[in-house]
Order: structure tokens, then sequence, then C-alpha cells
């Protein structure tokens, strides 16, 4: 959501580092003098006041500036507004503020805080770090892409099933006027993307014909036909006559007179113009500036200043040792030809592929997240509070989603989801679902996501974060399949772990391949399909979302080798007195951190109980 090979401790100790300056690789604990222990509390009670006045500021900024990212994080204030910030000044004033935030925490004094609020300390600085040195580059003149675009979003949310809430005349309200206000920003899109055609910074070709049936979706005759009047046919049975007839009313003319008209236009623009001027290359590096920009989405991703040729590197020695494994195992499932084609034969056998409808995938899933529900007590000491449900991916996004999982909301009002993405039932194999579901559900990002609501820390991060912890873990919570005896006597299940891996590997390959190496869309897409075994259909799918998402697919990997890492040093220096469960509650007991402090953390842990007796 990933990929295993041995680094060094040493070579990990100089590449992994917080970005951003000031961030210690240690927490000193500065004990005073009993002279000086007033002075040092009353600036430690000042110090901790003001961090947490910053960190709720922080917040709050976040929160005010991209309302969707709200919303999908359970804070329901913004649930009537779109982002403004594709506006240069609005976004310039969003930069503004957190540069003053940045300059009044750099004012605090770090070593007079607690431990636990040194870690707010550094997450807060790595954050606002992160968000300055990103907003340098032009993400705004490409504020659409087949993976991630505002109008999609609000049809997704349409469902009343996502992050935004469809149960009381209030919340249609709030839908109501979120759409209303997708002219306005289809325009600015329009605007930004013509700037970006005069500079030549554009999408490929290849993602814009791919974007180019999700907004034929969006333009209907009809208002009534629209994905954005789904709420109007979903009335809660509680809502009066008189709000009925209101709400629909005003969903149509809006729809009809405001928002069709102006999908209508950035249609039109998106066919007529700008896939005319996009670009026949597919990397990053393509683009003015780009092999900068590129270089900042890997660090970004993955917490570290690891350069694309050492993770190119890394993922070429990742897929030989899985190669080496498939060569051992090929023969429990029937196979004797070589290990680099045991993914095509895989992919020819029926048998694995027993589903006729959807609800016997979801069952599929049920039932093994019974099994694990009963192995978990096994391997650690806490289990989240908030519920995990299984459902599938709404159907306008199915074509394009990956199997993902959303956080429960802060306020409780909803769980942490499971979306299993079913296009056909009869396409869809069981040889992968045991280690999907330990990535996307529990313990992987269940754990993770869940357990950090629980947190008493400061709401920015709860939220907040990185991809390579957050995807590190839930790569690291897949290698937990075996010790929990899921793939034992099934070796199509071990083999869909391996293929898991194999993904992981590939896409630390052809990510770096097309953004640094100069490779091309056709190139990542042969790749993938020799070497996982996958359709051209679905190596295209893959190798289009990377190219959207230049970086993010690199986390997974590089946080999951750290977490292995330091598992493998604690049980090294520990010996017997290692306890895996502990271990797992060190991880997660801070919620998300940059791998440098995770690092911090966890040497720490394995010292204090090298000292206990």
């Amino acid at each position: 959501m990933l990929l295993r090979r041995s680094i060094s401790l040493s070579v990990l100790a100089l590449s992994i580092s917080c970005l951003g300056s000031g961030i210690p690789l240690t927490y000193a604990e500065n004990l005073p003098s009993s002279a000086a222990a007033p002075t040092h509390a009353a600036h430690s009670v000042t110090a901790a006041k003001k961090l947490a006045a910053l960190a709720e500021r922080y917040y709050e900024t976040q929160a005010q500036f991209e309302p969707i990212a709200a919303t999908y994080n359970g804070d329901s204030r913004y649930d009537d507004k779109l982002p403004q910030t594709l506006n240069p000044l609005i976004k310039a004033k969003q930069i503004a503020q957190l540069s003053q935030i940045s300059k009044a925490l750099s004012a605090i004094r770090r070593n007079a805080l607690s431990t636990p609020d040194q870690v707010t300390y550094d997450c807060l600085q790595f954050e606002i770090a992160a968000a300055i040195r990103m907003s340098k580059f032009n993400d705004r003149l490409m504020p659409v892409n087949q993976m991630d675009n505002v109008p999609l979003t609000l049809a997704h949310f349409a469902s009343g099933q996502s992050a935004q809430l469809l149960k009381t005349v209030p919340q249609y309200d709030n839908y109501l006027n979120r759409i209303r206000q997708l002219p306005e920003w289809l325009q600015q899109a329009s605007t930004n993307m013509r700037e970006g055609m005069r500079r030549k910074i554009v999408l490929p070709k290849a993602l814009v014909i791919s974007m180019l049936p999700q907004f034929a979706q969006l333009v209907t005759e009809q208002a009534t036909e629209h994905p954005y009047y789904l709420p109007v046919k979903n009335f809660p049975a509680e809502f009066t006559e008189a709000d009925k007839l209101r709400l629909s009313k005003v969903y149509q003319s809006t729809i009809q007179e405001q928002v069709l008209p102006a999908l209508r236009r950035f249609n039109q623009f998106l066919k007529d113009e700008y896939l005319p001027a996009s670009r026949e290359s597919t990397g990053w590096s393509a683009l003015p500036g780009g092999a900068q920009w590129y270089q900042a989405w890997v660090e970004d991703q993955t917490t570290t200043h690891l350069t694309p040729e050492q993770i190119h590197a890394t993922g070429l020695k990742e897929v030989a040792r899985i190669q080496r494994e498939y060569a051992a195992l090929g023969p429990k499932l029937g196979y004797q030809g070589k290990p680099e084609s045991l993914p095509e034969w895989m992919e020819a056998q029926t048998s694995y592929r027993p589903f006729k409808t959807e609800k016997e995938v979801l069952d599929a899933y049920i039932a093994i997240d019974g099994i694990v529900r009963k192995k978990l007590p096994e391997f650690f000491e806490k289990t989240p509070k908030a519920a995990l449900e299984i459902r599938p991916e709404p159907e306008i996004s199915r074509e394009t989603a990956s199997d993902h999982y959303t956080a429960p909301a802060i306020d409780g009002s909803r769980p942490g989801v499971f979306w299993a993405v079913i296009n056909k039932p009869e396409d869809y194999a069981t040889t992968g679902m045991k280690t999907l579901f330990l990535h996307e559900g529990q313990p992987g990002h269940h754990f993770h996501l869940a357990t950090l609501q629980e947190l008493d820390v400061p709401k920015f991060r709860k939220v907040g974060g990185n991809n390579a912890y957050t995807e590190g873990w839930a790569l690291y919570a897949e290698t937990l399949g075996r010790e929990m005896g899921l793939f034992e006597n099934d070796p199509a299940a071990y083999y869909g772990h391996l293929s898991d891996e194999m993904l992981r590997a590939t896409r630390l390959v052809v990510d770096t391949g097309m953004h640094a190496k100069g490779w091309t869309r056709e190139q990542g897409i042969q790749y993938l399909q020799q070497t996982l075994g996958y359709s051209e259909a679905v190596s295209r799918q893959c190798i289009e979302r990377y190219m959207a998402w230049p970086g993010q697919a690199l986390g997974y990997k590089i946080g999951s080798l750290k977490i292995m890492e330091l598992r493998r040093k604690a049980q090294d220096t520990l010996g017997d007195r290692f306890d895996l469960r502990r271990f797992h509650n060190v991880v997660l007991s801070d919620g998300t951190l940059p791998l440098s402090l995770l690092e911090t953390k966890v040497l720490k842990w394995i010292n204090d109980q090298k000292q206990m007796k």
C-alpha cells in the first residue's frame, strides 16, 4: 500500500534523517540541578503551553485551508467548503501562516519540554518544514489527475458512505453548498492548467486520456441523472416532506443551472485544449526543474535522503530475492518452469478465482477477519477500540481505485473501513486476499490509524504524518501472516504474499525508473507484465498511478525496512527477553513518526530493556 531487503544499520543511520533543520537524532533528557528546578519547571510549563497553542493553531490553519482533508479526518466543521488553495494568493497566505508558526516554534526551548512534548515539537517541525519545502514546486498547475480530483471526490461523497455524512438536513445543505462552489474551483483549475500549458508543466497525455472517462460520467443531460443528485434519491426516512421537497428542488436547480454547465466547460477544455497540449514524456524529470522536484517527492514520501539511484538498486535486488523464493515455492503449487514465469502461470490458474458475486468476495474477507482476530492477542498488547468494517468500493471510483482503508472519524461518528475494489467478482483471486487484509485491515492500517485516534496527542498528530511510517507499518503487518500461520498448508496464499512483496519491489524499480532514469510508460508496463505476470490493463493502471503520484509508492518498503531492522536489533540485543507484543506497542504508541524519530525511540527502549534486571 512493499518489499523486503536487509540494509545495514550503518547505511540507514546515514541516510534516514528527518527533513528540515533542528530535528535531533536523540531525545536528550536535560535534568536540572535542584537549585535550578523551580525555574526549569516554570520554563517547562510555559514552553508546553506555547507548544500546545502552536499545535492547535497549525491544525486549525490546515483544516481551514484544506477542508476536504478535514472532512476525511472526521472534522465536519468545513463540510460546506471546497479548498481554494489553487488560487496562488490564497496558497501564499497559507504558507505565510505556516512560516509564522514555524518561527514561533523555533523560539520555544525544546529542552524545556517533557519527552512526549518533544515528540510533538519534532513532528510539528517536520510537517511544517515539509509543507513549506513542497510549496516551492508547481503542483497547483496540475490540479487534477485520474487518481485524485475534487469533482470525483464529491461524487464519492454523494453516496453518503464515504467521509462526508449525509444523514441530517444540515448535512444535506453542507454538501449542496460544497457542490455550489465547484464551478469556481473548476474555473481556477482551468486557469492554472492553462498557465501550466504555457510553462510546459502539464500531465502526460496517457493520464489525461485515463481521466477523460471519469469526467464524462460527470456530464449528464439531466441533473436528476447526475452522481451529485444521489443524496436526493436516498433521503433518510425521518426527513419531512417539506425538507424533501425543498432539497429536491434546490439540488436539481443547482446542478442543472450551475454545476453541469461548469463541468461541460471543463470537460471540453480537457478534450480540446489540455489533451493536445499534454506531454508525450512519462516521468517527473521531464518537467522544468523536474529532477529536483522528484527528489523532493522522494524525501517527502520516504522521510529519508536516499537518492532515486539507491532506491532503484534496492528494488532490483529485492526482485531477484523474491524470484529465488518463487523457485522454492513453485513445485509446491505444481509448477515446474522458470521462477520468473511463475506469476504468469498463476494468473492462468482459474481455480483461484471461485467467486461469482460481490457478496461472496466480501464474505471471504469477513472469514479472514475472523481468523486474524483470534491471532491478534498473541502479537499485540492492545487492540483499537474503533470497529473495522469491510465495504465494497463505490461503483463510480472502482475503475481507477485500489483497495484501501479509511480511518475512523476523530469524533467516533464512523468506523475504520477496508474498501475492497470488486469490479468483476469472477476475476477476483483468492491468492492475495489474506495479505491484502493484513495490510489494509488489521493489524495494518487499522491498528495504526485507529489506535492513533485514541492517543492523547494534539489533533495534527492524529490526522497527519508521513507515508513511510504509515505504509511501512502496513507492509510490516503483512509479514506477520507467516507467524500467524495464515500461509501454513496454503502455498497459494503464500504465493499471494510473495506476489505482493514483488509488487512493492517493482514499485521501487519503476517509480525511480520513470521519474529519474528516463523510462517510458511502456517500459514500465512491460516490466510489470514480465515481473508480476499482470495483464497489460492491470499493469497500465499501476504504472499510471505511479506516474500521477511520484514517490508515493516508495515509502512502503523504506518504512518496513526500518521497522524490520529495528525488530532484528531488539531481538539480537535482548535475546530471550525480547517481547514482540511490547515491541509492537513501542512502534505504535506515539502514532506516526518520521523514521529517524521512530529509530531513536525504539533504540532507547532497547537500551532501557537492557538495563532492567
